[in-house]
């Protein structure tokens, strides 16, 4: 199976499911669907960092300060963002994520409900291949200073300003 044709929840405004749909289809349709985004630390606080692959379905090649992907039919948010995180560091025994807050996102025809969290990675990470191109934990200031020299998938970036704004950031 590819990330294509994986089943997703559909749902509405109030992210109540409303219907299925394969991956593929919910973004070529812009059908809203949910994600969890997860903020990665180590053990000295510093960001997890990474740029993703140019054959990702949805912002290939640009920079994100969050791990994560979608949430799968009947999965809940809480464990899409463990399994995302745990998959996309290449770790197993993560901690379980702390949900810190939920926000629609909504750009063009794109448009899903973006769960966010926040984990201490304190394994040697191995990041997946055929997801991240580039990686490193940068500090909270490094970060800050690259946010306008990188290229950033724009729903990473809505999540950083909200975690910002949040406090928790």
């Amino acid at each position: 199976m590819t990330p294509a044709d994986e089943i997703l929840d559909i749902v509405d405004e109030q992210d109540e499911v409303i219907g299925q749909a394969p991956r593929g289809e919910a973004y070529a349709r812009g059908m809203r669907h949910r994600c969890a985004f997860i903020l990665v630390r180590d053990a000295q606080g510093r960001i997890f960092v990474h740029r993703r692959t140019p054959t990702k379905l949805v912002f290939p090649s640009l920079y994100d300060m969050f791990v994560g992907g979608v949430v799968g039919a009947g999965e809940s948010y809480d464990a899409a963002a463990l399994r995302e995180a745990e998959e996309e560091l290449g770790v197993s025994g993560l901690p379980q994520p702390a949900p810190l807050f939920k926000f629609l996102y909504e750009s063009g025809d794109q448009t899903w409900w973006s769960a966010v969290y926040e984990v201490r990675c304190e394994l040697p990470v191995n990041p997946q291949a055929e997801e991240v191109a580039w990686y490193d934990f940068l500090p909270p200031e490094e970060l800050e200073r690259q946010l306008t020299e990188w290229e950033w998938t724009p729903d990473g970036l809505a999540a950083y300003e909200r975690l910002r704004a949040h406090g928790a950031g």
